[in-house]
């Protein structure tokens, strides 16, 4: 395994994915793209990258593989399917979940992929668009200490801090704590608001003074740009931060936690005033 990885392959370019793969580009990485809808791929005519017309072909050429899909079910076909990634990766090559999964697809997939001579790490990340445009997201990995060092160059292009947290899945427990978390921040957030304004505080007032004190917090930001409420956090978010409060449960009942904390109470209740459940 050389020091950095030479060739780059990545999937998934949506509003977090196709920042992280422009800043892989920039920063010099012979990369290859692959997207379902060739539409995904026209913004990158220009950038110096190229496509593959499957997930196999782009494995064919690269030394590390990014995966940033949506969810467990995306990130078993694109690597397991017929013309995955696994089908194409050379012995030696790697590949990086930076999707948000229960950590058993991840050990699965490693267990899976280490008898092809193919390296997994669990890369997910936290920040959105904004932060990987930046190049400051979160990213907490998953894995073999040597593979993550192999891979730390590609993700620092995107991402500052860059975390080992442990063997593969500590990367998925990581994100999904501090998923569960913002969902229960998301739901405090909206309450205090409500609660000044039942006690006759202008409620924009004190969207702009909270931010700025001890209170201050991404969530409360959010809930603040979005006008104080959750209705339009939950019509884009909702759906992934009950997916996360569920993947929680279950690592919860894995490690035989039996107990409701204060954390998943709060995030249940969050979840409630966005009409939603885990």
């Amino acid at each position: 395994m050389s020091k950095v990885p030479a060739r780059v392959g990545f999937i998934g370019l949506g509003s977090q994915g196709a920042p992280m793969a422009r800043r892989i580009i920039a920063a010099g990485h012979e990369t290859t793209l692959w997207a379902r809808r060739p539409a995904t791929l026209a913004p990158f005519t220009d950038s110096g990258a190229k496509t593959a017309c499957s997930p196999a072909e782009l494995a064919t050429a690269s030394d590390l593989v990014c995966l940033c899909v949506v969810d467990d079910a995306d990130v078993e076909q694109v690597v397991t399917g017929p013309d995955g990634v696994l089908a194409g990766l050379r012995r030696g090559g790697v590949i990086a979940i930076h999707s948000t999964v229960h950590p058993d697809t991840c050990r699965r997939l490693e267990a899976s992929a280490r008898t092809c001579g193919v390296s997994v790490v669990d890369a997910p990340v936290s920040g959105g668009g904004r932060a990987a445009e930046q190049g400051s997201l979160v990213v907490m990995v998953g894995g073999d200490p040597q593979v993550f060092a192999y891979c730390r160059p590609v993700f620092t292009t995107y991402g500052d801090p860059v975390v080992h947290l442990g063997p593969a899945g500590s990367g998925q427990v990581a994100k999904i704590l501090n998923n569960l978390l913002f969902t229960a921040h998301l739901g405090l957030a909206s309450d205090v608001l409500r609660l000044g304004a039942v006690l006759g505080l202008d409620r924009a007032a004190l969207g702009r003074t909270l931010p700025r004190g001890s209170a201050a917090s991404f969530a409360l930001e959010r809930v603040v740009d979005a006008g104080g409420g959750l209705d339009r956090i939950a019509a884009h978010a909702g759906p992934l931060l009950a997916k996360d409060v569920r993947l929680f449960d279950e690592i919860a009942d894995r490690a035989s936690i039996h107990e409701g904390t204060m954390l998943r109470e709060a995030a249940l209740a969050a979840l409630a005033a966005m009409g939603r459940r885990r």
